[in-house]
């Protein structure tokens, strides 16, 4: 970096709000609070390698904004801390350094355990790159990110509208995938956080804000792009979009109702009969494990379908480590089937190799299959359908499947509590008996 460079970097460092004291050294990137965007109409303002400035200004009804903080270990290494709400999700898998092709300085995060990764080009304050979606075909979403920046949403509201509660929610309105959810926020001023339930899962961490009749939220952990309009129209209700990454697009709409709820998560996938469940697939060593294997004899099962991609997956794998590890028992076993996005069985049990490694799991990964449902639902025909990753079985120890668990809410809501504590009770009155 030239001389012009790293002044610019001091001067930041000493006007920019959030930024770390002034007489903090670094090599790279400033740290300090960052807001990124994912622009999903529009390509960058500049390429890699062309010297003309990014364009700063925001714009909110085509723009995913996230905010992330740069903290240094020590005087090279850093971490990237994505804040999505209460959510801190760090991220240490990243590269800096010299890209020779374009003779800028470049910086590589990785989301391994999702298989994404964000490669932009860093100059005087300013990321401009893109973030890309390994196990989808040309898959990107032009990235910029500007240093000194707090505000999520890049406007000045004086708020005239209360979302506070909890709302009643239609997706995909007027189509025959049209689905319910729950729409729970909680709002401070103009800023708003919550999520929505769906039958499926929960939206995890949204944050956002009002400005004047209208409702903006986003997220972003690697893996999740959400992007939340609506509008709250006379009658109160509100209306609008919902964007996941630059491809889906579909309509919302929801009432305030302080007793709107989903139908039971246990009602939703059945067992087709009485027969014990039996399966075999490869595990993350390409060798084939049975259900029958003689490690999970006479114990009761946890069999976790889920998938790499998957972000309610990894907060329900979170809650099954947390839980193993807290409560060890020769009695009880977790299997974990994955239905990942590639069709290259090598690919696959890559993916999955990874998850293994970065979750830290000692238990048995499988390779299940493609995450089609439609075909995921045949490679587990004692199953009436295969709706949601993930889905848990709670099998007893003559391999029958007791409860089925569709989707799941995560720490973001207030279901999580309710959940722990059921499963918890279910696998503790199972361990009794013969």
């Amino acid at each position: 970096m030239n001389l012009i460079g790293r002044l610019s970097i001091l001067i930041l460092i000493v006007f920019c709000s959030g930024c770390v004291a002034p007489n903090t050294t670094f090599e790279k990137i400033p740290p300090g609070i960052w807001r990124g965007s994912l622009l999903l109409d529009r390509k960058p303002v500049m390429k890699y390698g062309d010297d003309r400035d990014i364009e700063k200004n925001f714009d909110k009804d085509s723009e995913l904004p996230f905010n992330f903080e740069v903290v240094y270990r020590d005087s090279f290494n850093f971490d990237i801390i994505l804040h999505n709400g209460s959510e801190r999700i760090t991220v240490s898998d990243i590269k800096f350094g010299r890209d020779k092709q374009t003779a800028k300085d470049t910086v590589i995060i990785n989301f391994p355990v999702y298989d994404t990764y964000i490669r932009a080009i860093y100059d005087d304050g300013v990321m401009e790159g893109d973030w890309v979606v390994n196990y989808k075909d040309n898959y990107s979403i032009p990235f910029k990110a500007v240093h000194g920046v707090k505000e999520r949403f890049d406007f000045v509201s004086n708020e005239s509208q209360n979302v506070d509660g909890k709302w009643a929610c239609n997706f995909e309105l007027g189509t025959p995938d049209q689905y319910p959810g729950v729409g729970i926020f909680q709002q401070k001023g103009d800023k708003v956080t919550g999520t929505f339930l769906t039958e499926t899962g929960d939206y995890r961490y949204l944050d956002g804000m009002v400005y004047k009749n209208k409702l903006y939220l986003s997220a972003f952990d690697g893996s999740h792009a959400f992007l939340i309009q609506g509008k709250q129209l006379e009658d109160g209700s509100l209306t609008g979009v919902f964007r996941s990454g630059k491809h889906y697009t579909t309509n919302w709409e929801g009432r305030k109702d302080p007793n709107a709820v989903l139908k039971d998560a246990y009602s939703l996938t059945k067992a087709v009969d009485d027969r014990p469940l039996n399966f075999k697939f490869l595990d993350t060593d390409n060798k084939t494990f049975s259900f029958t294997d003689e490690s999970l004899a006479n114990k009761v099962k946890i069999v976790q379908i889920m998938g790499t991609w998957c972000p309610n997956c990894m907060d329900e794998t979170l809650f099954l480590k947390e839980y193993f590890d807290k409560n060890p028992s020769n009695d009880v076993a977790w299997v974990t089937l994955g239905f990942e996005r590639y069709k290259d069985t090598l690919r696959s049990l890559q993916a999955l190799q990874r998850f293994k490694k970065e979750m830290n799991l000692n238990h048995k990964v499988l390779l299940a299959g493609y995450y089609d449902k439609k075909e995921a639902s045949k490679s587990m025909p004692q199953l009436d359908k295969i709706m949601a990753y993930p889905t848990l079985l709670i099998v007893n120890k003559q391999n029958k499947i007791i409860k089925v668990h569709t989707g799941f809410s995560g720490p973001a809501t207030a279901e999580y509590a309710g959940f722990k504590k059921e499963f918890a009770e279910t696998i503790s009155q199972l361990s009794k008996t013969n």
